[in-house]
């Protein structure tokens, strides 16, 4: 098991990503946007394979995103199967489950559930 990526909600989507980039040398992948949701994201690629997936979502429709502040972690588990038994062992446990597991329009297989904190954990492949 291994950190998928760190997900930060950001106010300038490209201009975040050009900072990234230029002071970190990040690799940005192409821009990923749910028109229905107002959302869009960049994941950028460090050098070491490290990833963080910056976010914005239009203000109107944002939901609890909360601007500037860890979003989430993505644990990468391995297969779906794996996320579906992580669902079960965190629902088992009185934890909640927020979304799916479901498969993303990005093509992820995930879900996202809560730590004891309220923190979200995104269980991918």
């Amino acid at each position: 098991m291994h950190i998928e990526h760190v997900g930060l909600w950001v106010h300038d989507l490209e201009a975040m990503k050009a900072f990234y980039q230029t002071m970190f040398q990040a690799t940005a992948g192409e821009l990923y946007e749910n028109h229905k949701k107002g959302f869009q994201s960049y994941f950028l690629t460090f050098a070491d394979g490290a990833r963080l997936e910056i976010m914005h979502q239009d203000s109107e429709l944002a939901g609890l995103a909360t601007r500037g502040q860890f979003a989430h972690l993505a644990m990468a588990v391995g297969s779906e199967t794996a996320v579906d038994q992580l669902v079960a062992k965190f629902q088992a446990q009185g934890l909640p489950l927020l979304n799916g597991p479901r498969v993303t329009g990005d093509g992820y297989y995930e879900a996202v559930v809560q730590d004891p904190e309220q923190n979200l954990i995104e269980l991918t492949v």
